[in-house]
């Protein structure tokens, strides 16, 4: 009898609307576009419909690794730290506390969810999904600050708190995750993987691309800080015969302000278009060379038969574990972030906070989901996940939130310390050049997660920005020795005809 099988390879291409399910996928409709479509992987689907809270917690408690196993049993530090807030808001320090080992769990969970959402897509269309999932956390917490942010009122002292200016925090925290990805994460993943195995390659297509657009993300976070940086000195300051500091009435310190501001919003609409064609050369352009990748990788998965056999959410349970994981990271972020002016006056300096800690916490899913990977022998997916979230926060995240912060009429820029965006440049750089051989071993891990931790010493020490503000409209005065005079170009004839008469 001839074979009923008549859309695996349909040349009319309706066999994209009606797949075949030799695979073991039994879906009907397409639920992407045409570019996005392929085969979905059988170990996708769990072969059960519905909602079951017994297998929904059996699932959830296992998750995908035994590193995530052991990261559920945080979670009593959620309701402890949604129990102290309300019981006991007069301790911040054990709410911040709490709430940040609480944010592991939960984010350990919307990971693990991402990953079984993803499994249930095509290869490239569910490894890009599940690195947004993973990006969730962080773009709730930037635009929890920028919601947070509060100009500092003129008389009072500038904090950086709930109540204060938490733009220094919300710069530092986009510059971490991207230092935290490129640094710890992929150091951990080189150096694991190499535990295993004495060399582990990686594809091109992969290093070169992430790599690439690292540079370019690198080059427009750059460009605010270096417009400013340039012309601070060399057109805003100027010195009289009779000793004044006087500031150029058509380009004072508030019009170079207004023109980083205006560059930095514009630049984030640029890099968010950036990202768009990032994801559409994945999804499309080289859409087969991923997929092949990704494929070959998934191949040789030195733990492949122990996953496939693990259980499976179906697509309602991973909907409710989505939903419940954003809820309860959305509710301890916003704990986070009400106690980090507590936090600061305790003596955490805010680079430290932003630069290290929120990004550790925020990327914590992201992070055990590498790891496992890598040690699984899984480089390329592996590879994919440091770079790709480094890659959204440069490209679509830190833009995102300036352009939150454009519509809520909150000075959100992309205006760096200098100290923060060198480190960053310089990290792009190392990691760079040990992907330029398309291998790894465990040393070259180690050296990647020493330069982090140098990092992390030095932002210890950096002062907070009201102190050393290297980059700000403070240091127009520090580097002068005297505090800024504007006075107009009228007056300033006549004091200087003034002097020329005494003289």
């Amino acid at each position: 009898m001839p074979t009923t099988n008549t859309n695996s390879h349909d040349p009319a291409g309706h066999g994209h609307g009606a797949r075949d399910t030799s695979d073991g996928s039994n879906e009907s409709t397409a639920l992407l576009p045409s570019f996005l479509r392929g085969e979905i992987a059988h170990e996708g689907e769990s072969g059960r419909r519905g909602f079951h809270p017994r297998h929904f917690i059996a699932v959830s408690y296992k998750s995908s690794n035994i590193v995530s196993q052991y990261v559920n049993f945080l979670w009593p530090f959620v309701p402890l730290a949604i129990i102290f807030r309300y019981a006991l808001p007069s301790h911040p320090l054990w709410i911040f506390g709490l709430a940040y080992v609480g944010m592991i769990p939960s984010a350990n969970l919307l990971g693990f969810a991402g990953q079984e959402f993803a499994k249930k897509m095509p290869k490239v269309a569910g490894t890009l999904i599940e690195t947004t999932f993973g990006s969730i956390v962080e773009i709730i917490l930037f635009v929890v600050l920028i919601v947070k942010h509060r100009e500092p009122v003129e008389g009072e002292d500038g904090g950086n708190g709930d109540e204060g200016n938490l733009i220094p925090i919300i710069q530092a925290a986009i510059l971490g995750s991207i230092l935290t990805n490129l640094l710890l994460c992929l150091g951990l993943c080189f150096f694991v993987g190499g535990l295993r195995k004495t060399t582990q390659k990686f594809h091109a297509a992969i290093s070169e691309t992430g790599n690439g657009l690292l540079l370019v993300a690198a080059f427009g976070l750059l460009i605010p800080s270096a417009f400013y940086s340039a012309l601070k000195g060399e057109r805003t300051i100027t010195k009289s015969s009779l000793g004044f500091i006087v500031a150029d009435a058509k380009f004072t310190p508030e019009t170079l302000q207004s023109d980083i501001l205006k560059i930095s919003q514009v630049t984030s609409v640029v890099l968010i278009l950036a990202f768009g064609c990032y994801l559409l050369f994945n999804a499309r352009s080289q859409h087969s060379v991923f997929h092949e990748v990704i494929e070959t990788d998934e191949h040789g998965d030195m733990d492949r038969e122990e996953d496939q056999a693990r259980m499976r959410y179906t697509g309602t349970e991973t909907t409710v574990a989505l939903i419940i994981s954003l809820v309860f990271a959305t509710l301890l972020l916003i704990y986070l972030v009400e106690q980090i002016e507590a936090v600061v006056e305790s003596g955490v300096p805010d680079q430290f906070l932003g630069l290290i800690l929120l990004p550790l916490v925020e990327k914590a899913a992201e992070h055990l989901t590498a790891i496992d990977e890598a040690y699984d022998g899984v480089i390329n997916v592996a590879l994919y996940h440091c770079l790709g979230p480094s890659i959204q926060t440069a490209l679509f995240n830190g833009p995102l939130v300036v352009i939150v912060g454009w519509i809520l009429h909150k000075p959100m820029d992309l205006n760096f310390e200098i100290f923060m965006i060198v480190l960053v440049v310089l990290g792009i750089l190392v990691v760079g050049n040990f992907l330029r051989d398309g291998e790894s071993n465990w040393l070259e891990g180690v050296l990647l997660v020493i330069v982090y931790v140098i990092i992390a010493i030095a932002s210890w020490y950096y002062p907070n920005p009201d102190v050393a503000t290297s980059n700000g409209i403070e240091g127009l005065a520090a580097s002068t020795g005297s505090k800024n005079v504007t006075i107009d170009r009228a007056l300033l004839q006549d004091l200087l005809a003034m002097a020329n008469l005494n003289t």
